[in-house]
């Protein structure tokens, strides 16, 4: 299943959650998937739902076991016999601008404070920030190069004098010699996605913000941000690195200032003025 999840260039994080979902299918029933078939499966999926598992998760288990059952093992029967979760779409979590200073003003540590304003200021996912490397800021031609895209897609982003300022000053800190942000035990290795994780719910915490703060809500905040500044849906598409612009267009449903903008249809009837107190006509 992983050299068929890599012979289509799927991407490191989907082949990890879609290998896990499988083994987790798998030790459930403590059997090989090859034994199990729809029956099982769909004991499983009522076992997960049973156990608060969301609708959106049953989709990934049911993604990664097509992709098992269908592309690895050669059985016809999945579509058919595999009933398709409806799942529901949720809104993004979407931090303010002021959110977003209060967890930097309260990170002391220069390195997670860099990280920080790196995932604001490029809206890049988690996997996209961890593997940039030194050579991947382009100075001259203020560009970010991201080499480890979605689907391992690479695509070229603007860079921020504002953030280049401060990287600079990290980099004369840490001196990063090939990984941007390296891992503090493996310094020849990036930094892993738990850790980045952490410190981002970690840093959410102490600035004392409610919302489960994570790398892709920094991502969100970056969207949403850049379409309430004015830019067009098509930028923000090529920007995040979205593959269809029917997902960039979710941020219209979350930017507050857009949606206080349009005026209510309400607002243009021409009601008779609100009665006084004293009016007898009040009731």
């Amino acid at each position: 299943m992983i050299d068929e999840l890599r012979l289509r260039n799927y991407s490191e994080v989907t082949t990890h959650l879609y290998v896990g979902a499988v083994e987790r299918f798998a030790k459930h029933f403590d059997k090989s998937p090859t034994e199990l078939g729809p029956e099982q499966i769909r004991e499983y999926f009522i076992h997960r739902l049973r156990s608060k598992a969301t609708a959106n998760t049953i989709q990934l288990y049911r993604s990664a076991l097509k992709f098992l059952y269908v592309q690895t093992l050669k059985r016809p029967w999945f579509e058919e016999e595999v009933a398709k979760i409806k799942s529901r779409p949720l809104l993004p979590t979407v931090l303010s601008s002021e959110e977003i200073t209060r967890i930097l003003d309260r990170t002391t540590n220069l390195k997670y404070w860099t990280l920080f304003a790196t995932l604001y200021a490029t809206g890049l996912r988690c996997n996209e920030v961890r593997h940039l490397k030194i050579g991947d800021i382009d100075s001259h031609r203020m560009l970010i190069h991201v080499r480890e895209g979605k689907g391992r897609i690479p695509r070229d982003i603007g860079l921020s004098r504002a953030l280049l300022e401060r990287l600079r000053v990290y980099w004369r800190w840490l001196k990063p010699k090939e990984w941007l942000f390296p891992s503090k035990q493996r310094p020849d290795q990036p930094m892993d996605t738990a850790t980045i994780r952490l410190a981002c719910r970690t840093a959410g915490r102490r600035a004392g913000i409610a919302k489960r703060v994570s790398p892709h809500v920094f991502r969100h905040s970056c969207a949403t941000h850049l379409l309430e500044a004015g830019a067009d849906l098509r930028t923000i598409q090529v920007l995040l690195g979205h593959a269809d612009i029917q997902t960039t267009t979710r941020y219209l449903r979350v930017s507050t200032t857009l949606l206080t903008a349009v005026p209510s249809p309400f607002d243009a009837l021409h009601l008779a003025p609100i009665l006084g107190k004293d009016d007898s006509r009040q009731r």
